[in-house]
């Protein structure tokens, strides 16, 4: 199953004892297909759309978004349970306070007016009138004043991140001038690395090392863009300096051919998972993917990446994904999962793409898919193997690890 949406945190990292999930057995596929769809109406009945179900303005993925539009979230019944907000401007979050109305119908922030230049990501539990919770997330941006460009960052400030995190900025307008840009951003290590740059097409500045980072390093990122112009009369407007954590050093391997996800932490062997991939005719990418975003309970719905029916509709729609860890752009997921039949985990492959791991409906630590989750930061890799698909292309998600070096590094313009 490729796609979004939910309620996200950011999973601590704690060690443990080599452990082999043999007996955990059960379940059907990460993302549903099939034989396995009549199962799964059964047991989540028809839900609504995701946009019926919890309504949120603007509308996903908008931007250019005035001050003066504002912000809500709405359910047409039932209640909010939670609603989490987060304005991200220069690489640094900041909780937006709002507070959910009496009749648990909507949800407004403190502050009526928007930031400029920011970006907004709203995460949503709702239990509508039937006593089903279901997850919303969506994200939107803000207008950019004048003829002004700004790159949005990942990682945030002070993040703590697994080893294979790439810092990419994404600009919200075309950059013609390249080596103007590229010259006003530094990224410096300690212990010092050699940190190359690479662009994907004109909006998007991705920096790496060679190889992972060594666990310990601190990454400091300097944005000198205020004023440079990016293009004809369009100039930065940022002048910012963050940094950045890289934690210990966990990298977990999918073959998709034996159904098994070996998790070495520091080079050691931490678990076996059974896992479910890819079903033949939707195959998981091959290759190495970076975690970039986790979500405790997320919705997925088959229709917003190209999964449709004849009448138009999903073909699936699960309202309340557990522990879903985004490993593209294009909406490839390792996730819990709770909806299958027994004995597939480990043994077939039955998703729409994503990755599968036994779960419990609403999720639980003691499950493979909430052990993993709990032991997972952003910025870890998950790579595929043997899997009957190509490779992840370098820009689909952080995919830059699929590149070799020279090839990475020959594409900045500055030497």
């Amino acid at each position: 199953m490729r796609h979004v949406h939910g309620r996200a945190r950011r999973a601590g990292v704690a060690l443990a004892a080599v452990v082999t999930w043999a007996g955990l057995l059960a379940g059907a596929a990460g993302c549903t297909a099939g034989d396995s769809r009549s199962g799964l109406d059964r047991m989540l009945g028809k839900p609504a759309a995701p946009e019926d179900t919890i309504r949120v303005m603007p509308q996903d993925g908008t931007k250019g978004v005035r001050p003066e539009e504002g912000l809500w979230v709405r359910v047409p019944d039932g209640r909010l349970e939670s609603v989490r907000v987060v304005r991200s401007q220069d690489a640094q979050e900041a909780p937006v306070a709002g507070r959910i109305s009496a009749d648990g119908l909507s949800w407004r922030p403190d502050t009526a007016r928007l930031a400029l230049a920011a970006r907004y990501t709203v995460d949503a539990v709702a239990v509508d009138g039937d006593g089903n919770r279901s997850a919303r997330h969506t994200t939107f941006t803000t207008y950019v004043p004048g003829e002004r460009f700004i790159g949005y960052v990942t990682p945030e400030n002070r993040a703590t991140v697994g080893t294979g995190m790439i810092v990419s900025l994404d600009f919200n307008r075309e950059i013609e001038n390249r080596a103007a840009v590229e010259r006003a951003v530094t990224v410096t290590a300690e212990p010092a690395v050699e940190i190359r740059p690479h662009w994907f097409g004109g909006t998007r500045l991705d920096f790496r090392p060679e190889d992972y980072w060594k666990p310990g390093t601190r990454v400091t990122v300097a944005l000198r863009l205020r004023d440079v112009e990016g293009a004809p009369g369009v100039y930065g407007l940022q002048h910012k300096t963050f940094s950045f954590t890289v934690g210990r050093d966990q990298v977990s391997l999918v073959d998709a051919a034996r159904h098994t996800m070996e998790v070495r932490r520091d080079g050691a062997l931490l678990a076996t998972v059974p896992i479910t991939a890819g079903a033949p005719k939707t195959t998981t990418y091959n290759g190495k993917m970076v975690v970039t975003e986790m979500l405790e309970l997320t919705r997925m719905n088959g229709a917003t990446v190209g999964f449709k029916k004849k009448d138009g509709k999903g073909e699936y729609d699960i309202p309340d994904v557990p522990h879903a860890m985004r490993l593209t752009d294009s909406g490839t997921f390792l996730h819990g999962n709770y909806w299958a039949e027994p004995d597939a985990f480990g043994t077939v492959n039955l998703s729409h793409g994503c990755v599968g791991l036994r779960d419990v409906r609403g999720g639980a630590s003691d499950t493979p898919a909430g052990w993993f989750f709990d032991r997972s930061l952003v910025g870890d890799v998950v790579e595929v193997v043997n899997s009957n698909d190509k490779q992840v292309a370098p820009d689909n998600g952080l995919g830059g690890w699929n590149m070799d070096w020279a090839e990475w590094a020959a594409d900045g313009t500055v030497e």
